[in-house]
């Protein structure tokens, strides 16, 4: 009759969850390179022949921005940032907590700024259309807020885990 809670503990439903973000994430920026890639040859193709599409070049650049910013938040959700720690692995443990911690807090204020950055240059274009396709220039830096809002969360996770002696 006492039966526990029904299904995985709450840490493993998160950590499902983040694990399903993850991979479509990786399947988005997949997409977005098998798309890029069709347009530029699309763009090329249309050229050779004497009669380009005039949409190509900005839906390529529109294309690329997202797939840097994916290309970015991958990153930085696997922690594949460049890193040099020759000198804080030299430290003892504490000093070593402290340093990375300043380094996750100083990159946790960096995603702040390029989200709220972002944020700003989304606002500015709303109201401002495309050259050749029907769409407002905000949809070209909606990838920065997202990229910039993602840094910051990772960020803030990797801070929580060094307080806790867990990194």
């Amino acid at each position: 009759m006492g039966q526990g809670p029904v299904g995985p503990p709450a840490g493993d439903v998160t950590a499902h969850l983040i694990a399903r973000l993850d991979r479509a994430l990786a399947l988005a920026a997949l997409v977005l390179l098998t798309v890029l890639l069709t347009v530029v040859t699309l763009g090329v193709i249309t050229r050779a022949a004497g009669d380009p599409l005039v949409w190509t070049d900005e839906v390529s650049r529109f294309l690329m921005i997202w797939l840097a910013c994916a290309g970015w938040m991958l990153a930085s959700r696997k922690r594949g940032h460049i890193r040099i720690r020759y000198f804080a692995d030299k430290l003892p443990a504490l000093p070593k907590r402290a340093v990375e911690f300043l380094l996750q807090a100083a990159v946790l204020l960096f995603g702040l700024l390029v989200a709220r950055h972002g944020w700003t240059l989304l606002l500015r274009n709303l109201d401002l259309e495309a050259t050749t396709i029907p769409v407002p220039m905000a949809v070209m830096y909606v990838p920065i807020l997202l990229a910039g809002a993602l840094t910051a969360l990772q960020a803030a996770s990797e801070c929580v885990e060094t307080l806790r002696g867990a990194r």
